[in-house]
């Protein structure tokens, strides 16, 4: 996520209005263009405080294929994402963009609360 300070906008809004960029990476980006086109988001989209960037995670994949996920290590039932498609595409979008924070969405780590996002938001 990036904050960021649109010159345009500071003109017309108070100081501490400033725009929120974030970049999303999905195997599926558009899934999240139909939320993210309604509601609040919506609307401060068309203000212009909000830019959404989707990102196709199967630009960064280490085959012409597209290959982002592969067989669990030890056989069984479903599929992992590789790492380095992932890291690939942090790696670029980071030499581009400077982030404030990157979420890494993970079934092992820390459960997304609401006290968590009270701390992202400030």
């Amino acid at each position: 996520m990036i904050l960021w300070i649109n010159d345009q906008i500071h003109k017309r809004q108070p100081d501490y209005i400033c725009q929120m960029q974030i970049h999303i990476i999905s195997v599926i980006p558009e899934l999240l263009e139909s939320p993210l086109g309604h509601s609040i988001m919506k609307r401060a989209r068309d203000k212009g405080l909000l830019q959404v960037e989707l990102h196709h995670l199967r630009k960064w994949a280490v085959n012409e294929y597209g290959q982002v996920d592969d067989y669990q290590f030890g056989g069984g039932a479903g599929m992992v994402m590789m790492p380095e498609p992932l890291a690939n595409a942090i790696e670029e979008l980071s030499a581009v963009h400077k982030f404030d924070e990157v979420i890494y969405l993970t079934p092992d780590g820390e459960r997304l609360n609401q006290r968590i996002a009270n701390n992202l938001s400030m």
